[in-house]
């Protein structure tokens, strides 16, 4: 089935902007319990804390790699032994976690002439109890099945799509709703079972992060006005906005009703939702790099990457440095922390894993090829694609 929103259609929205994670909400469909088997979504659940409950080997080592023609950008997701990925050759895969094993390919380019070119993945995946759901860079969001990778439905939202969506339940006796914003300057929530349209809004300007949903409200920041803002999930009204210092690009997370993001001015902000006020702000003078990294956040600490090379760790508390690790490349993928590691990848080349005490690197693994995009840690495994012609999905453990 098609389900296809026309312009004039968008033209009745009202005002709003996307961009962030979610928490303290349920799921149908939505995503599965966490615990240390999955990674569903791109910062791993509701929190958006990019925290795995897995473990990994003291020193992993390269299990398998699978060839992508134009490179991965995407985040993918793990459930079940099984591991979900998108490319920008349009494929998205299905892989045995152990192995490496294709399961099955769904690819945009099917139906499409010799020499089109095929709408690529580059958004976060998001996975549901039987569904799995990717936005590609043409403004099209799939949902395929996760068992056959037959397309159940689509969406075109008439931009690229380069964020990631988010499930919340609003009711038990309905679907989740499906959340997510594209470049056509709109936020949507789909029925996450059929694609049919919940509400949307007119952002003003491209959408480029993850939306966050606490307490029954979405917390979204456009890419043309420094605001947040705060939409009723339920109804789609506007409840309200907050100031912010420098345009959002990337995702937050959320601790306790307080998130956690960098900025296009290269500063990381601690912001009280309930105070409306801004609790800290962190910067390094004479690097006011973009940050296009979401952190990673624990019970102490923000962990965050920058175009500076460099990954910051910051006292969750008082906002002051802990240490910062330096690479020879930018780094715009989002940390995970793994118990006590913190793994990225850097434009370098290089996967690293840092002692989180210290700063200290404890492992590394040159690739040969950029990394961009993030990795997903379950069931003992680390994976993560490489963003180049010819790239790779790379699995450690």
């Amino acid at each position: 089935m098609r389900t296809e929103f026309r312009r004039r259609e968008f033209l009745k929205a009202g005002l709003a902007v996307a961009a962030v994670n979610c928490l303290g909400m349920t799921q149908a469909d939505g995503m599965p319990d966490l615990d240390a088997g999955r990674w569903v979504s791109f910062r791993n659940g509701p929190a958006n804390r990019g925290v795995s409950k897995s473990t990994l080997p003291e020193n992993p080592k390269l299990l398998w790699e699978v060839p992508s023609a134009d490179g991965i950008l995407s985040t993918p997701v793990i459930d079940n032994g099984e591991v979900y990925s998108g490319g920008l050759n349009g494929e998205l895969l299905c892989l045995d976690l152990a192995s490496g094993k294709e399961k099955w390919k769904y690819s945009t380019a099917v139906g499409l002439a010799k020499n089109d070119l095929p709408p690529g993945f580059k958004a976060p995946l998001t996975l549901g109890k039987s569904l799995v759901y990717a936005g590609d860079d043409f403004g099209t969001m799939r949902a395929v099945d996760r068992k056959t990778g037959e397309l159940k439905w689509k969406v075109d939202t008439e931009a690229e799509i380069v964020g990631g969506a988010v499930l919340s339940q609003v009711s038990e006796d309905n679907p989740a709703q499906l959340i997510f914003g594209s470049h056509a300057e709109r936020l949507y929530s789909l029925n996450s079972d059929t694609g049919e349209l919940h509400w949307m809004f007119n952002t003003g300007g491209p959408v480029n992060g993850t939306p966050l949903v606490s307490g029954g409200k979405t917390f979204v920041t456009g890419c043309s006005e420094p605001f947040l803002f705060i939409v009723d999930v339920e109804k789609g009204d506007q409840a309200d906005k907050i100031e912010l210092g420098s345009l959002l690009i990337a995702s937050a997370a959320d601790v306790d009703s307080v998130i956690y993001f960098g900025t296009d001015a290269g500063v990381v902000y601690a912001m009280d939702l309930k105070e409306k006020k801004v609790v800290w702000e962190y910067s390094v003078p004479d690097r006011d790099y973009q940050m296009h990294s979401s952190p990673a956040v624990t019970e102490e600490l923000v962990i965050i990457g920058s175009q500076d090379k460099y990954l910051h760790c910051i006292d969750r508390k008082t906002g002051k440095q802990r240490w910062e690790f330096r690479t020879r490349g930018r780094i715009d993928g989002s940390p995970v922390v793994v118990g006590e590691r913190v793994f990225f990848g850097s434009a370098d080349k290089n996967v690293y894993g840092v002692n989180l005490a210290d700063g200290k690197e404890v492992w590394r693994h040159n690739a040969g090829q950029a990394f961009t995009g993030s990795p997903a840690v379950a069931d003992g495994k680390l994976v993560i694609g490489t963003d180049t012609t010819n790239g790779r999905l790379l699995c450690f453990g």
